[in-house]
């Protein structure tokens, strides 16, 4: 593994790991319900789908779901949670690949998203979710509160998150066309900050980074973070929020028969005549 790779994928394999089959995910059901809804309004038919995702064996059901939804000649599934996420070995000529959760816990997320392209045929569809930016903005918030009075500054603790600015430019970069981001923001409530912090260690979403957060966290500290949560995310009925945003992508492998945008200057009414008729 190298120095300067953010995420411990060797890790995040172990974790995966040693979940219970099957996990009682509601993240995971989201995404997979919403999968299927999207999946349903493509008019296309599709012979070869390939799904990557860390999850794979723990959704055969959810999979086969998903393969009846497209009714694809071939599907084929790879479990991303041992690769180091380029998936540089994965065969190719897909006309549809659907990722889920890699995009969040990959190095290179520019490499992986051209080697993605590069597996599509032209006109594939490439369709991938991902946990956004803001999610557990609270918890951040709340540990660095706490890391600042114990260690002068911010600790590692919750890995840094693709923004949704960044996504249209990412899936440019990797040469495919017809970009489409949307985000669906969820506003999950807890009893208790330490309610959230079991979940995500219970669903194998703790510290996923090589670097983790040096030294155990003692009970003054634990206490530290969870007197911020409460105090600045609480509820008056005691509750306390928790941000969720799942990314949604899609684009398409460039072909001659996908619409292209016109030229500039090849309009035949021009928007300042539209305009003056307007006023």
């Amino acid at each position: 593994m190298s120095q300067s790779e953010l995420f411990d994928r060797t890790a995040i394999a172990r974790k995966l790991g040693r979940l219970p089959v099957p996990v009682d995910d509601f993240v995971t059901d989201l995404i997979w319900t919403d999968l299927i809804e999207r999946l349903d309004a493509v008019t296309r038919t599709f012979e070869k789908a390939l799904l990557i995702t860390p999850l794979s064996h723990q959704g055969r059901d959810r999979i086969e779901t998903v393969s009846q939804s497209i009714a694809p000649t071939r599907f084929a599934t790879l479990d991303g949670r041992d690769r180091t996420g380029e998936f540089d070995e994965l065969p190719g000529d897909f006309d549809l690949v659907i990722s889920l959760y890699d995009l969040a816990i990959t190095n290179d997320v520019p490499a992986f998203l051209r080697t993605l392209g590069n597996r599509l045929r032209p006109d594939g569809l490439l369709v991938a979710a991902f946990l956004g930016g803001y999610t557990l903005t609270e918890l951040r918030d709340a540990w660095i509160e706490a890391d600042a009075e114990r260690f002068g500054g911010a600790a590692l603790r919750i890995a840094p998150m693709i923004e949704m600015a960044d996504a249209s430019a990412l899936l440019q970069a990797a040469r495919l066309g017809l970009p489409i981001i949307d985000l669906e923001p969820h506003t999950i409530r807890y009893a208790h900050p330490l309610a959230l912090m079991r979940d995500i260690k219970a669903l194998g979403g703790s510290n996923p980074m090589r670097n983790a957060a040096p030294g155990l966290v003692t009970p003054g500290h634990l206490a530290r973070a969870i007197a911020a949560y409460e105090t600045r995310f609480g509820d008056p009925d005691g509750r306390v929020r928790a941000t969720l945003e799942i990314v949604w992508l899609s684009a398409w492998k460039p072909h001659e028969s996908q619409q292209k945008p016109l030229r500039p200057g090849s309009a035949e009414v021009s928007l300042t005549r539209i305009l003056k008729d307007r006023s």
